[in-house]
């Protein structure tokens, strides 16, 4: 059944040239959203752009840079007058085992994934109070639960994403604004197709449903938690890993 509450709505998506970024950006676009992508790929970002219905917006940001957030922002409202709906799917990894890890490893990783997810989350929400109608997600990952050897800073990275939203999620809840998160586990993309076959294998025997996860079991996710029947979730974290990790 189609969420009909979308076609008034205007939805930022970053990452959207990952997969599950774009898998979103489809969705909410499905949906009648007004949609906004970003990402720093122009190429990837540009071929979906034409995925997409008329009503979007599609802008290249380095979200390492305050400026870069500001004018995502700025160029957003500007075009649709408001911010409905923050997806922060943004992310990048640079992984190394934690005794080697450099200062920029750590601080790439932790502003990209976290800093840049506060500060959208931060000027968008002054636009979703004066609708008096909001919703974040933000997309965590399994990592973010149970740690990972040699990603110290990506787990943190995203185990902090899933505290910053809980408490974003108390602060504004009185405003209408629900926030929540959601921790992909093994999901289909480029990184995991380059993967060979006795690794796939391996990584299979951990998952009991017996399968990769798709990028839509993401953006479905997604779906059902911007729409009205979600509007009593919000500060939860919902695990997508086809029980990889049961908690």
């Amino acid at each position: 059944m189609t969420n009909l509450n979308l076609k008034k709505k205007t939805a930022l998506i970053t990452g959207a040239s990952g997969s599950i970024g774009g898998s979103i950006a489809k969705k909410l676009s499905s949906l009648g959203a007004n949609v906004i992508i970003t990402g720093t790929n122009k190429k990837k970002i540009d071929e979906l752009k034409k995925k997409l219905k008329p009503n979007n917006l599609a802008i290249i940001a380095d979200l390492s840079k305050d400026m870069e957030i500001e004018n995502l922002c700025e160029k957003s409202i500007k075009k649709f007058n408001s911010v409905d709906i923050l997806i922060n799917n943004a992310g990048i990894n640079k992984d190394a085992l934690s005794i080697r890890m450099t200062k920029e490893q750590w601080d790439e990783v932790i502003s990209i994934n976290l800093t840049a997810a506060f500060k959208l989350s931060q000027l968008a929400i002054k636009s979703m109070i004066k609708q008096k109608w909001g919703r974040i997600i933000g997309i965590s990952s399994i990592i973010g639960i149970g740690g990972n050897i040699g990603q110290s800073n990506y787990a943190a990275s995203k185990a902090g994403m899933i505290a910053l939203h809980k408490s974003l999620a108390l602060e504004f809840a009185s405003r209408g604004i629900t926030v929540n998160c959601i921790a992909p586990g093994f999901i289909e993309s480029p990184m995991t197709e380059a993967l060979t076959d006795e690794q796939k294998e391996i990584m299979l025997k951990k998952i009991p449903v017996g399968k990769v996860g798709k990028p839509d079991d993401i953006a479905n996710c997604v779906e059902f938690l911007t729409g009205e029947n979600a509007s009593f979730i919000t500060g939860s974290t919902v695990n997508i890993n086809g029980g990889m990790l049961m908690l």
